[in-house]
């Protein structure tokens, strides 16, 4: 049942995942800076918008959630479809080599399996002790009961495989963009040792949030995704030209959700990851 289910949808999922710069790991290395952060991190606000634009595009399906909907009699009664889904085609695509880029970070390790592909040299750019924080339990957590609600509206129209694709296109991205704050925190560690060895020592949290924090840098990042959800959010009709600045325009997702998608949630979670990681960076 699950392997029918998932192998359509998650061999297009994986492709992405297996392709990538093919330059030595030295130079990679050396790539990493502020500037390079950042721009991985405001491409993947792209990734995020679409993929809440198109999770928006199916009702809540709440059967989609329940563990009950699959039945007792198979084996899979205490799993939701969107947890089966999700655990399934992590295994296909780590079998193709996704999660041995440490980019990526799978939801569920224990049923991913060894990649069937060459291994591919990815840079190693973390710090080894700090490289295994995780909070995927908090972002699958948030993602179901804080978020889904706000980008779904109320209703079931049957379209439940579909519907956990688009969790998982939402979750992965989300969790891509906040498991990088290691990434973060390991290019401003560099970029000023001196400034955070203190904190670490003292394992001072706080003093290390203060360190991390950018208030005009984050107001830009919030303010910039909003303005992508209008922008992308907008049936394009061709001969008319799109107007932001309309206060009756429907969006496909609410801006200001995503808006405090990022206030609320993947900006502090971001720096949550970053002061873990710098925590673990003098092991």
């Amino acid at each position: 049942m699950a392997s029918g289910l998932v192998f359509p949808v998650c061999w297009f999922l994986l492709l992405s995942s297996v392709c990538g710069g093919r330059r030595l790991q030295e130079e990679e290395s050396t790539a990493l800076t502020l500037e390079s952060v950042r721009k991985f991190l405001t491409r993947e606000e792209d990734s995020i918008v679409f993929s809440l634009i198109e999770r928006a595009k199916y009702p809540r399906n709440a059967p989609v959630y329940d563990p009950s909907y699959l039945g007792s009699a198979t084996k899979f009664h205490n799993l939701s479809l969107v947890e089966l889904f999700v655990r399934e085609t992590e295994a296909v695509q780590a079998k193709a080599g996704r999660y041995q880029n440490p980019v990526e970070i799978p939801f569920f390790p224990k049923d991913t399996t060894l990649a069937l592909v060459p291994p591919y040299n990815f840079p190693n750019e973390l710090h080894a002790a700090a490289a295994s924080v995780n909070v995927s339990n908090n972002i699958w957590r948030k993602y179901l009961d804080e978020w889904l609600p706000q980008i779904t509206s109320q209703g079931d129209d049957g379209n439940y495989a579909p519907t956990a694709a688009a969790d998982l296109v939402c979750l992965q991205a989300l969790s891509r963009r906040i498991h990088y704050g290691r990434y973060v925190a390991e290019a401003k560690y560099r970029g000023a040792p001196q400034d955070y060895n203190t904190a670490i020592r003292a394992k001072d949290r706080d003093a290390l949030m203060k360190l991390l924090t950018f208030k005009s840098q984050e107001d830009a990042v919030k303010t910039r995704v909003e303005e992508k959800a209008k922008v992308f959010g907008q049936d394009v009709t061709l001969g008319n030209r799109v107007d932001n600045s309309s206060d009756t325009t429907n969006y496909k997702v609410d801006p200001v959700v995503v808006y405090g998608l990022y206030g609320d949630w993947v900006i502090p979670m971001t720096k949550m990851v970053e002061v873990e990681y710098l925590l673990r960076r003098l092991d």
